[in-house]
């Protein structure tokens, strides 16, 4: 581990923002991260990626990126970032209109709290490992993968992890036979979700009752992402679980089983939900469920994050059905991680309180090197 030659603390980039449907979330997750990281082990450089792909320096201030329903934080203004994607020059570089470039000095790890496309997906992740820049989270292909709720689903069911009905619909199939790819949804039954393949936080989700709506659903998911797939609604208890690596050797480690409840102003956990109405809406940890389902799902979880090859983090979400049988979601590589976010709730109800998991995901990927692993 290097150390800043100023303050002799490591040196971590906070990256928030980014090109997404999902830019307000993550400027959320950083005013979060930015209020409860360890300012005694660690020097924050806040960079803030705009929704045009500028990268930004950004003041060390979490009050307006703090998501309401008053306030819709945005990155924006006008001193430049460069990050560098040369392993031998490892100083960052600010760019001010009428002014020389100037050095920031080395990052030793970035942690990223990008959601969604441009972000979550790989592509940020492929950037670091070019620099030779150690980061938090998954790497390329796992992040990639997981992205995508359609291979995410191909990679658990082939592991053996039990997973609902769907059906996906490309954009070369929707623009080549819409009435073929309607065919295809309802085999599913009533009710679906329509929801973008590679999107999250719920953007552009929709519960769809009858045929009628489907149609509109499907451009409505469209507008976030080309590829849709639609979901058989799974009748059951919304549980979720997180997972951290295993230091060294070590097993990934699963936390306490939370639950999601809606108990108000929405059919399901959708965004307004999530980061708008908190009030309608119930987070529970420990779930009420049996100890010995609560073991199931951990151990599943932990099955479900090596399947998928995922490092660092992970929360696992699941259906628990009434007649006892337990349904994979999905993994979130890079999940909710406000204060009020279920992952770090989960990891405080089982000993990990919030500031202590933001060093230890820093520590982890301080031991993690790039390249292949």
């Amino acid at each position: 581990m290097s150390t800043s030659p100023a303050s002799g603390k490591q040196r971590v980039a906070i990256v928030f923002g980014g090109r997404s449907s999902e830019h307000m979330v993550s400027c959320a997750t950083a005013a979060g991260v930015l209020e409860a990281i360890d300012r005694e082990r660690f020097e924050v450089l806040p960079i803030g990626i705009a929704r045009d792909g500028r990268w930004l320096l950004m003041a060390d201030d979490p009050k307006p990126l703090q998501l309401t329903a008053s306030q819709q934080p945005e990155v924006d203004g006008d001193t430049a970032v460069v990050v560098p994607a040369d392993p031998a020059g490892r100083d960052v570089l600010v760019l001010e209109p009428g002014q020389p470039p100037r050095e920031l000095g080395a990052v030793d790890v970035v942690l990223p709290l990008l959601h969604g496309p441009f972000g979550e997906d790989g592509t940020l992740q492929g950037l670091l490992e070019l620099a030779d820049i150690r980061y938090v989270g998954s790497g390329v292909s796992a992040s990639a993968v997981m992205m995508d709720k359609h291979l995410m689903k191909v990679v658990f069911a082939a592991a053996g992890l039990p997973v609902g009905p769907y059906v996906v619909i490309t954009d070369k199939e929707w623009r080549r036979d819409k009435a073929l790819a309607l065919d295809a949804v309802s085999s599913l039954g009533w009710p679906v979700f329509v929801k973008p393949a590679r999107a999250g936080s719920s953007q552009g989700v929709m519960k769809v009752e009858h045929h009628q709506q489907l149609e509109s659903a499907i451009e409505a998911a469209r507008e976030h992402d080309p590829k849709v797939i639609v979901e058989a609604a799974v009748v059951g208890r919304e549980i979720e679980c997180g997972v951290l690596e295993g230091h060294g050797s070590d097993r990934p480690r699963a936390s306490e089983i939370g639950e999601i409840e809606v108990i108000g102003g929405h059919d399901f956990y959708d965004f307004e939900a999530k980061y708008i109405d908190e009030g309608n809406v119930r987070l529970s940890c420990p779930a009420s469920i049996a100890p010995e389902v609560a073991a199931e799902v951990k151990e599943l979880s932990v099955k479900a994050f090596e399947a998928a090859g995922c490092e660092g983090l992970a929360r696992v979400d699941w259906f628990y059905e009434p007649g006892g049988r337990l349904v994979l979601n999905e993994i979130n590589t890079l999940p909710g991680f406000t204060p009020q976010s279920m992952f770090p709730q989960v990891w405080a109800q089982s000993g990990l309180d919030y500031t202590a998991l933001i060093t230890e995901l820093i520590e982890l990927a301080t031991e993690r090197r790039t390249g292949l692993r």
